[in-house]
């Protein structure tokens, strides 16, 4: 939307849909992460599995990955998806996931930024709120999110397979 590129042009960063060929940078990040590290495969070129992750949210509508640049360099991601519900009187929801930002940018505004651009997104897409779940690892993360206007009002639950 016109509002979320202008939240990304005044902080100076291009956010842009990631292409195939910026998924050896997202692996860095997602793996510069102290839970990332030892579950994620940096490698160029990407290992099957996350091609085959990029190729299924690129041909998904519902689904956008995206990238944070400044001065042509990727300097974070996120994921963006919009999903269809019946509660709350058959509103969509957008889900905020994966979001990294390189170690050097951090406390420089990357990440308000990144979050602002979603929120604008959600609204240009018709949604009546935005989610996002975040590890009980990380509280760093959590107050960040606190300080974006999000609240935590409820409890998550994942089941490994």
């Amino acid at each position: 939307s016109e509002a979320a590129i202008a939240i990304a042009d005044r902080a100076g960063l291009v956010i842009r849909d990631a292409r195939t060929h910026d998924l050896p940078r997202l692996l860095q990040l997602l793996a510069a992460d102290q839970l990332g590290s030892s579950r994620e495969e940096v490698s160029d070129p990407p290992a099957r599995c996350y091609l085959q992750a990029f190729e299924d949210i690129d041909s998904d509508p519902g689904h956008r990955l995206l990238v944070v640049e400044r001065a042509g360099e990727v300097i974070g991601f996120f994921q963006l998806s919009f999903l269809p519900g019946l509660a709350r009187g058959g509103s969509r929801r957008a889900q905020i996931e994966s979001v990294r930002v390189a170690s050097s940018e951090r406390g420089r505004g990357v990440g308000a930024t990144m979050i602002q651009w979603a929120v604008e997104e959600a609204k240009a897409n018709a949604c009546s709120l935005v989610q996002l779940t975040s590890d009980k690892q990380r509280p760093e993360a959590h107050r960040f999110y606190g300080r974006a206007g999000f609240v935590a009002t409820h409890e998550g639950f994942k089941l490994k397979l």
